[in-house]
C-alpha cells in the first residue's frame, strides 16, 4: 500500500487570485454571500418584532432559528444533487428563487397575522440560503486556480461579513422604530416585498450572464472518481476509488464545521446579555457594540484573505482557533473591559473559519465535490442546538458559558494541524 500523500495548502504570491474571464461571475457570485448573511441577521430583529407584535414568547421566537436551520438540514442534500444535475449556474438561480419566494410569502403571512406562517416564509427562504451556500462555495473555488481557492473563499466571506452588519442595520431602521402597535405587521410586509423584489432581479440579471468554462479544481487529484453515486464512485482506473465518508478530511471538516457554527451560534446569541450583565450596558447601548462585533468579523476576514498570501490557511486557521481559545477564558473571568474586548476579539478571529473549513474539506474531492458541499452547508444546524446548551450555563453565570466554546475551538485547532490532511491512498 502506497504512503498516504497530502495536497499543499500554501498559495504562492505568484498565483493569480483570478482570471480576467472570471470578473464578472466573480462579483456576482460574492454578492451571494452578502445577501444570504442580510437574511440570517435579520432573524434576530425578527424575534423581537414578533415578541412585540403577536405576542409569542422568547422561547416561541426561538422557532425563528430553528425554522431557518431547519431549512439548512433538509436542503443541504437535494441542493447537492440539483447542483450535480444541472450545474452551479442554475443550482444559483434555483437558490435565488426560493429566497424570492420565501420574502414574498411574508405578504400573506403578515395579512392572516400567523406566526405559523411567518414560519413556513423563512423555512421557503432559507431552502434558497441553504442552496446558496451548497452551490457558491464550489462555485467560487472553481473560479480560478486551486491554490488560490482559499484566498478567494474568504474574500467572499468578507461580503458575508458585511451583510451581517447591514442586517440588523435595515431590520433595526424598518422594523424596530418604535412606532407599531400590536398586530402591525406592515413594515415586515413592505420590507420583504422590497428584498425579493431586489433578489429576484438579480436572479434575472445572473441568468443572462455567459459563465466562463470553470476550473476544474478537484478533478486532477481524483481521476478515477465519477459521479455515478451519491457516496460512491465507479472505478474507471486504478486505484479503486474511495466513498465520501472514506476521506477523512471530509469528515473531520464536517465535525470541525459543525462545532465551528455551534460556537459562532451561542457566542452571537449571548453577546447583548454579557454587554448588560456584566458591562452594565442598556440594552441599546449593547446593541450598538454588537455592530462592532460584526464589523470585527469583517475585518478578520479581509485580514485573513491577505495573510492567506504568505501563511498556509490550514495554519491560520490552527493560530486562529488557538487565539479563541484564549479569548474564550478572559471572558470567562468577567474582568470588566479586557473581558469585553476579548468578546469582541472572539468574532475577529472566528472570522476565517467558515470559509477555511469548507475549502479544506472538499479539497481533492473530484466528482464528489457537490454533494460534499452540500452536506457541509448541513453542518450549519450546529448553531440550532449549541446555543440552548450555553444557554442552561448562562441562566447562573453568562461569563461562564464562554467556556463551552473553548471545546469547539481545540478541535478547530486540532483540524488545522493535523486532521485537514488529503490522503490519496485508497481504503
Amino acid at each position: 500500500m502506497q504512503p498516504a500523500t497530502t495536497t499543499a495548502v500554501s498559495a504562492p504570491a505568484a498565483v493569480p487570485f483570478t482570471e480576467r474571464r472570471y470578473f464578472v461571475t466573480l462579483a456576482f457570485i460574492s454578492s451571494l454571500f452578502m445577501l444570504w448573511a442580510i437574511a440570517i441577521t435579520m432573524g434576530d430583529v425578527l424575534n423581537k418584532h414578533f415578541q412585540n407584535v403577536l405576542n409569542v414568547s422568547k422561547a416561541e421566537s426561538g422557532l425563528v432559528q430553528f425554522s431557518i436551520f431547519g431549512a439548512y438540514a433538509v436542503m443541504g442534500i437535494p441542493a447537492g444533487l440539483f447542483m450535480k444535475r444541472f450545474g452551479y449556474k442554475n443550482g444559483v438561480l434555483l437558490g435565488l428563487g426560493l429566497y424570492a419566494l420565501g420574502a414574498f410569502l411574508f405578504v400573506p403571512a403578515a395579512n392572516a397575522g400567523s406566526f405559523g406562517f411567518f414560519r413556513g416564509a423563512l423555512f421557503v427562504l432559507a431552502c434558497g440560503l441553504a442552496t446558496l451556500e451548497a452551490v457558491a462555495h464550489p462555485f467560487m473555488a472553481a473560479l480560478g486556480d486551486e491554490r488560490t481557492s482559499d484566498q478567494r473563499l474568504n474574500f467572499a466571506q468578507s461580503f458575508n461579513g458585511l451583510g451581517a452588519v447591514v442586517g440588523p442595520l435595515l431590520g433595526s431602521y424598518f422594523i424596530l422604530n418604535g412606532t407599531h402597535v400590536n398586530g402591525d405587521l406592515s413594515s415586515v410586509k413592505t420590507l420583504y416585498v422590497a428584498i425579493g423584489s431586489v433578489i429576484l432581479a438579480i436572479a434575472v440579471a445572473f441568468a443572462f450572464v455567459k459563465v466562463p468554462p470553470l476550473q476544474n479544481t478537484h478533478a486532477a487529484a481524483a481521476p478515477a472518481e465519477t459521479e455515478a453515486g451519491f457516496y460512491t464512485g465507479t472505478a474507471v482506473a486504478a486505484p479503486q476509488p474511495k466513498k465520501l465518508l472514506q476521506h477523512r478530511h471530509f469528515v473531520w471538516a464536517w465535525v470541525a464545521q459543525f462545532l465551528n457554527v455551534a460556537a459562532q451560534g451561542g457566542t452571537w446569541a449571548f453577546f447583548i446579555n454579557y454587554g448588560v450583565e456584566k458591562m452594565n450596558f442598556s440594552d441599546q447601548t449593547a446593541a450598538g457594540y454588537f455592530s462592532l462585533f460584526m464589523v470585527m468579523m469583517m475585518s478578520g476576514r479581509f485580514v485573513g484573505t491577505f495573510l492567506m498570501r504568505y501563511i498556509a490557511p490550514n495554519k491560520l486557521l490552527t493560530a486562529f482557533a488557538l487565539a479563541n481559545v484564549l479569548m474564550c477564558i478572559i471572558v470567562a473571568q468577567s474582568w470588566g473591559w479586557p473581558s469585553f474586548i476579548a468578546l469582541l476579539l472572539i468574532n475577529f478571529f472566528f472570522s476565517i473559519m467558515f470559509p477555511t473549513i469548507f475549502s479544506l474539506g472538499i479539497k481533492d474531492l473530484g466528482p464528489l465535490t457537490p454533494q460534499a458541499s452540500s452536506i457541509l452547508v448541513m453542518a450549519v444546524a450546529g448553531g440550532a442546538v449549541f446555543p440552548y446548551l450555553m444557554g442552561k450555563i448562562a441562566n447562573h453565570d453568562i461569563a461562564a458559558a464562554y467556556y463551552l466554546p473553548i471545546i469547539c475551538y481545540a478541535f478547530i485547532a486540532l483540524f488545522g494541524a493535523r486532521l485537514f490532511k488529503v490522503s490519496n491512498r485508497g481504503k
